[in-house]
């Protein structure tokens, strides 16, 4: 008999900045190399023969909590990929929510008939796993393999080896981060041994965050999309943003230059609308992006000049997301860093970007005294 413990990846950017990462190429958080940590913990003394997972680095980080302490290699197999979304990668989850609601509503209850150009169907992740998993179980007999796949391709294989129909899917809650399935593998049939163990994780567990991203309702309260800020339009709700986000940061509307403000945004969204957007739930305003695309390209950095959240909206988790897409589409365009200013007395943005990855590199001057200079490093690596 053959046994399989099929794992789903740690916490990855998709997961935390409320985007669609299906074979779009994310890392993992801070989290999830956490929850990969306590995996490894999980598995101290367990034998393995072989170690899988699939060719997205989410992926391969996780198996990583295998394979390196045993000195295994990594067997990596595209098989093993998350369902495929097609036009729908790296789009944030609340704009598909706002332009395709239907068809979000089809994919999140895995209807057999949802399909978007370019994607996968459900039927067809599910033929997929089942049999990349029964040839990994086929070329290990009486041994034990670990396989790191994805929560959507897990579910998958899973419903099928349970005797579920594909419509039956969702039935089957979406595993947490690092959440085990344990799998045997007899005369040509695979049992089910348990599936979602997260016992592992403690504090760490995530299923939460998951259940609030794969569904419709939590997705209406947390889940954002973003526009173009027509400045020419309305540029008072641009300079009501930066007057709070000031106030906020320094205590004070000492030293505030909002025409000064106000031009810098405006020249940044002539380079492109969108360098600087509003950020909303559903209809509502939430908040403001603004990013540079040329100061400091030559030195593969990219820079927010200002990330803002509504004075109702902060303490929800959403100043993530702005963040995310500011990674996202710095990455796209091969930025290696992600650079901003931040108060020094600002103690709540500094602990929220500390827990993001950001340290202090330098100080620049500010309005009142200096800034600090923080950066993020965003380029693909394991």
């Amino acid at each position: 008999m053959t046994t399989i413990y099929l794992i789903r990846h740690g916490q990855a950017e998709g997961n935390l900045y409320r985007r669609c990462h299906s074979w779009h190429n994310g890392l993992l958080t801070l989290k999830g190399r956490e929850q990969v940590k306590a995996l490894e913990q999980r598995f101290d003394g367990t034998h393995f023969d072989a170690a899988y997972s699939s060719d997205l680095y989410r992926a391969m980080s996780t198996a990583g909590a295998i394979y390196r302490p045993r000195g295994l290699p990594l067997r990596v197999d595209p098989q093993l990929r998350e369902i495929g979304a097609g036009i729908w990668e790296d789009v944030p989850w609340g704009k598909l929510l706002y332009d395709h609601r239907d068809s979000l509503t089809a994919f999140l209850h895995c209807d057999p008939a949802w399909q978007v150009e370019g994607s996968e169907t459900f039927p067809q992740v599910r033929a997929r796993v089942q049999a990349a998993i029964e040839r990994i179980a086929a070329s290990h007999p009486d041994q034990t393999v670990a396989v790191v796949s994805h929560g959507c391709a897990i579910r998958a294989g899973l419903s099928a080896w349970l005797g579920m129909d594909v419509g039956e899917m969702d039935r089957l809650p979406l595993p947490d981060n690092t959440g085990v399935a344990k799998l045997e593998h007899e005369d040509g049939q695979i049992r089910v041994v348990y599936y979602n163990d997260a016992s592992h994780l403690g504090t760490l567990d995530t299923v939460s965050s998951a259940n609030c991203v794969y569904g419709v309702a939590g997705m209406e309260k947390n889940a954002l999309h973003f526009r173009p800020l027509l400045l020419s339009q309305d540029p008072e709700l641009y300079l009501s943003a930066r007057k709070d986000g000031w106030q906020a940061s320094h205590g004070t509307m000492d030293g505030f230059d909002g025409e000064r403000f106000l031009t810098a945004a405006q020249e940044n969204s002539a380079q492109d609308p969108n360098c600087v957007l509003s950020a909303h739930l559903g209809d509502t305003f939430v908040g403001v992006l603004q990013m540079d695309w040329r100061q400091d390209a030559d030195q593969r950095a990219g820079r927010v000049p200002f990330l803002y959240i509504a004075p109702d909206f902060r303490s929800r988790r959403l100043g993530v997301q702005l963040l995310g897409h500011a990674v996202c589409t710095y990455r796209a365009m091969g930025r290696q860093v992600l650079r901003l200013r931040c108060a020094p007395e600002n103690e709540q943005a500094k602990r929220f970007y500390h827990s993001h990855g950001f340290r202090k590199v330098g100080e620049e001057p500010g309005g009142i005294g200096h800034l600090d200079t923080m950066e993020k490093y965003i380029g693909l690596e394991l």
